[in-house]
């Protein structure tokens, strides 16, 4: 079992916490040529391993969330951490960008349970669920989950990237309790 972190929006988080998200999309860097049946990737002519390894990990491994977040201490017991997506910074001081959390400040922890390859439009409703949707009973103007997770790609990637529809990971994956470093 390997341990990688993987950086997620305060929108994100909540949604884990939640239990809403259970799986994320990650562009596959470098694009590749062509994808087999068997899943096995092309790059720049070389197939299948080591160039065919998702970069976040494979199933039994874990993940541990990167989140803005602030951290005061050292105090006697120990550092004391405010995560953006839910806490308030206490003393108003920057938030720190997710990019610079160690370890030791990530306080939830994912283990992978399945990595595929697909075309980013080829997300099916269930799996748009999966990414973190959350329905509003009563809503007027109720997105279907598709048509929300394409909104939120392109938020996060910038517009026209929903078209592109490039080669994407799917990894999925289940919260661990105690899920901290």
């Amino acid at each position: 079992m390997k341990e990688h972190p993987i950086l997620f929006s305060a929108p994100m988080v909540r949604a884990i916490l939640a239990g809403t998200k259970t799986q994320t999309r990650r562009v596959v860097k470098p694009t590749p040529e062509w994808i087999g049946k068997s899943g096995v990737l092309s790059f720049n002519g070389r197939v299948g391993l080591p160039h065919a390894i998702c970069p976040y990990g494979q199933p039994g491994d874990r993940l541990w969330v990167r989140e803005a977040w602030n951290g005061y201490g050292p105090f006697k017991d120990g550092m004391h951490y405010y995560y953006r997506a839910t806490d308030q910074n206490p003393d108003s001081t920057k938030w720190k960008p997710s990019i610079h959390m160690p370890r030791a400040a990530s306080r939830i922890t994912l283990e992978i349970t399945g990595v595929r390859v697909e075309r980013l439009q080829d997300i099916s409703e269930a799996d748009a669920k999966a990414e973190g949707y959350k329905e509003f009973p009563g809503s007027v103007n109720q997105m279907d989950p598709v048509t929300w997770y394409q909104a939120l790609w392109e938020q996060i990637n910038g517009p026209g990237a929903w078209d592109a529809n490039p080669w994407v990971w799917v990894v999925k994956f289940k919260r661990l309790e105690g899920g901290g470093a």
